[in-house]
């Protein structure tokens, strides 16, 4: 895909992984998404889902490190990927006999005065990132 013609979300996760190759496999081959460009030469690649982007790097020296990475990495954050339809990431999810971080449920969140459900699960991936796709399942007003 030419860079030209790639709409770049205006936040992009960047993941530094250990290993881009395995990185590449479980994003792209077990999960689907898309490479929309890669650098070989600096191990990196731009992935999406959706419309959803992650940049991933593979560590090196020139990597922007405020401290030592230790597994599982990004701690205290999960990447929350909105899908068209969540039973498709199960499918794969399950063909490619990955484990959940947690199993597909409903969860209704409430904001301000209306709940929003969902349809969700969680995986992470081999540096230990964790992704939560979710499918929209409407809204409704908060019973008082």
């Amino acid at each position: 895909m030419n860079a030209d013609t790639i709409k770049f979300n205006r936040l992009i996760p960047e993941l530094l992984v250990t290993d881009i190759g395995n990185s590449k496999k479980f994003y792209m081959e077990q999960l689907g998404f898309i490479l929309e460009y890669e650098r070989e030469e600096d191990c990196f690649a731009l992935i999406s889902y959706e419309g959803a982007q992650l940049m991933l790097e593979q560590d090196s020296s020139d990597s922007w490190l405020t401290d030592q990475l230790v597994f599982p990495r990004g701690r205290g954050i999960n990447f929350q990927i909105e899908v068209n339809c969540l039973d498709d990431i199960i499918d794969k999810i399950e063909t490619n006999k990955l484990a959940y971080f947690r199993e597909p449920k409903e969860i209704w969140y409430r904001i301000n005065t209306m709940e929003e459900g969902v349809k969700e699960l969680l995986i992470q991936d081999s540096d230990g990132y964790l992704l939560r796709f979710q499918q929209y399942l409407g809204e409704r007003k908060v019973s008082q």
